[in-house]
């Protein structure tokens, strides 16, 4: 060897900065749970039985129209005990789209009973685990000032109600268009903050205008954003509607699956690879409603479009009524059942460092990880059956995720 450590030492000062760059920028792969859906419900439907309403009347409409379509007996016992349970996993109060334009003073007196509903919800533990809510865009003062004044109020009297901001709470900025809105989302959670003297709060993104994925430059902006939040962005969520309609795409064929859906997606989801934040698929309008023939159908659908989304790397979706909860459960549990065995068996050959069918490197092994970690999470899978099948329980997959992480 010729070279001398000074040569390592010129290498490491002309990196540092991007070394350090690198680390801020993309820690590894979202840390915790995922919901595997988000529920909106409008503002003035919320009340502190939505969630076991939404849980009934998924659980009425398969006692009056199943067996689900496809859907083994195993899946069909997990998703009814779900669905008493934790029927919603992540709540969104919509003060958006889903709750339209009304006058200051409904607005105002809507945001003050969806915030005594949550703390009503809170205090007596039946609150989804993840929950928030959807404020109005930024595009335009109108709009903006509404959607601040509704975002204050809200914390405000949340806090007043003898409640906290919990610690899956989240707020939803529809609409994005620019970097600018997102930096403006920064400084107004930094006001909030102070004011209320809360922790950060926690940003998702929604991605539902051609102008978030290429600027008018014809830069990509997903990346820009996430790091304009400043720290705080913790989900992209794809709007499937906003986005198709806004590129031209004709009404009957907006959906999830197509291409100028895919595209989109794909651009976020490279934009959001390692850096921490979660993506969302969005939903369909095609509800499972009408008689027995027409909710098969739009079960069929639904259960079709989750599978989709979940073999694309896409582990959490929008539902817009009640009746789709069934599916997303169903989609979700038989998902991460019919991998087990084979996720198990590769994982544990690659830990045993014994021959096989594939040829598995620490990148492969971590993704195994966190497929297994998902379906665990998600109550897919129990701890003894991923133990029976890849022979490691939740702290070793745990290592391996992050270890594949900083590979």
């Amino acid at each position: 060897m010729k070279l001398t450590d000074d040569v390592l030492k010129t290498l490491d000062q002309a990196l540092a900065d991007d070394d350090a760059t690198r680390a801020q920028r993309y820690p590894g792969p979202p840390v915790g749970r995922q919901p595997v859906h988000t529920a909106y419900v409008p503002a003035d439907l919320f009340s502190p039985q939505t969630p076991v309403v939404w849980g009934t009347a998924a659980l009425t409409a398969m006692d009056e129209h199943g067996p689900l379509p496809e859907t083994e007996a195993d899946v069909e016992r997990l998703v009814r005990a779900k669905l008493v349970a934790e029927p919603i996993e992540d709540l969104r109060i919509d003060f958006e789209d889903g709750y339209g334009l009304r006058s200051d003073a409904e607005e105002d007196r809507d945001v003050l009973t969806a915030a005594d509903s949550l703390a009503q919800l809170l205090s007596t533990g039946g609150a989804p685990p993840f929950s928030g809510l959807r404020m109005k865009s930024f595009e335009g003062t109108s709009l903006r000032h509404r959607g601040v004044r509704t975002l204050d109020a809200f914390i405000g009297a949340l806090l007043d109600n003898g409640g906290t901001v919990p610690p899956g709470f989240r707020v939803t900025l529809p609409k994005v268009t620019s970097v600018a809105q997102v930096e403006a989302m920064a400084v107004l959670c930094d006001a909030l903050e102070t004011a209320y003297s809360i922790e950060r709060l926690r940003v998702e993104l929604q991605v539902e205008t051609p102008q978030a994925i290429l600027g008018s430059d014809g830069t990509a902006l997903i990346a820009p954003m996430i790091q304009a939040t400043q720290g705080r962005c913790i989900g992209l969520h794809y709007g499937t509607y906003d986005y198709s309609a806004s590129v031209g795409v004709a009404a009957q064929f907006q959906s999830m699956e197509h291409s100028a859906a895919d595209y989109a997606k794909s651009v976020i989801q490279v934009a959001a690879a390692g850096t921490g934040v979660a993506v969302s698929d969005g939903s369909t309008n095609i509800l499972p409603v009408g008689d027995r023939n027409a909710v098969q159908a739009g079960w069929r659908l639904h259960s079709r479009l989750v599978t989709r989304s979940l073999e694309r790397a896409f582990y959490q979706g929008w539902d817009l009524h009640p009746v789709q909860l069934p599916t997303r459960f169903a989609a979700t549990y038989a998902f991460y059942r019919r991998g087990l065995a084979p996720a198990g068996e590769r994982l544990r050959a690659y830990l045993g460092k014994s021959a096989g069918g594939f040829l598995d490197e620490p990148a492969t092994a971590a993704a195994l990880a966190g497929y297994l970690l998902r379906g665990l999470d998600a109550g897919a899978v129990a701890e003894d059956e991923v133990w029976s099948s890849a022979g490691v329980r939740r702290e070793e997959l745990e290592t391996l995720l992050r270890r594949g992480a900083t590979a």
